[in-house]
């Protein structure tokens, strides 16, 4: 046989016409990139969700279970999560939970057909392989965090640039396995109960609830709801409204400079020196600390 021909030089022409989806009215904006490493992911980020912007997190090493809208579901290195506003989302953490990623927030989307600020429809599901594309949406990824923590020329427009490749490649990831998501979605379909029991927890956080209190509201016994509860989500209704608590008080920590005794009662604690006892179960470290970790930006906001 002969020897392989191996040209010198390769030109790949675009062959179609493009057709892109961002346009004047779906512009999307990077708001912040996160890189967590495998030890910082023993202080968990947990139970919360975003109102005006879609996340997207590569999982890059290490493996844990996180509670994602109403099941717990397994994550690993090679994993590309998607969470649309609104789909509350929880970390474990503990040993052999020690996960790597790296997370962007990207705000004003406006996707064709899509609730506002959605990336994907509603039931094409939460978590996705990457398989072979893990490589280039790292560098992808790492290349956007190193930009802006260096705080480079013109960090931010790099960083928004290769932010519109990260979409394109993950919504190629996406449409690959969106089918079979919808069908396991359609056969792990949460109970009807479970989910009346979830929308009343995150409804009515703040206030004080217990488990006669949901049971008179809902019209069910307290045992039921732990029940029903407990086999849908694999936290019990009271674990749910604790982490829950603590999960919107980290939003609270980064996101404004407000005291954090207004914090705790705002997520339904009457007092600081409890707050800070639960926030240090669920978190690992104070509250005051746990803003302290965070990167100082734009008149004392905090970014993760």
């Amino acid at each position: 046989m002969g020897e392989k021909y191996a040209p010198l030089n390769v030109q790949c022409f675009v062959r179609r016409e493009l057709q892109s989806v961002f346009n004047e009215k779906n512009d999307p904006k990077l708001l912040y990139v996160s890189q967590i490493s495998p030890t910082a992911s023993t202080h968990p980020r947990v139970m919360h969700h975003h109102k005006d912007h879609t996340e997207i997190i590569l999982v890059c090493e290490g493996q844990s279970e996180y509670l994602i809208d109403d099941k717990q579901y397994h994550i690993e290195k090679g994993d590309l999560l998607i969470y649309n506003p609104m789909i509350v989302h929880d970390e474990i953490s503990g040993k052999g939970n020690e996960v790597g990623t790296y997370c962007i927030a990207i705000g004003n989307l406006h996707m064709p057909d899509l609730p506002e600020y959605a990336l994907i429809p509603s039931d094409a599901g939460f978590i996705f392989k990457t398989g072979d594309d893990f490589g280039e949406l790292h560098t992808l990824l790492r290349m956007m965090y190193e930009s802006l923590a260096k705080d480079e020329p013109r960090c931010e427009a790099f960083a928004n640039s290769l932010m519109h490749a990260v979409l394109v490649k993950t919504l190629a990831i996406a449409a690959r396995e969106t089918s079979e998501h919808v069908e396991e979605n359609k056969l792990e379909d949460a109970p009807i109960l479970g989910r009346r029991i979830k929308k009343y927890i995150d409804d009515h956080y703040s206030e004080d609830i217990s488990l006669q209190s949901m049971g008179t509201a809902l019209n069910m016994s307290p045992y039921y709801i732990s029940h029903v509860f407990k086999e849908m989500s694999g936290y019990s209704p009271m674990q749910y409204l604790l982490r829950r608590r603590v999960g919107e008080a980290q939003t609270l920590l980064i996101s404004t400079d407000l005291p954090i005794a207004e914090i705790a009662g705002m997520v339904g604690y009457d007092t600081q020196s409890y707050f800070n006892l639960q926030f240090s179960k669920h978190v690992g470290i104070p509250p005051k600390k746990y803003r302290q970790n965070y990167i100082v930006e734009n008149k004392g906001r905090h970014k993760k």
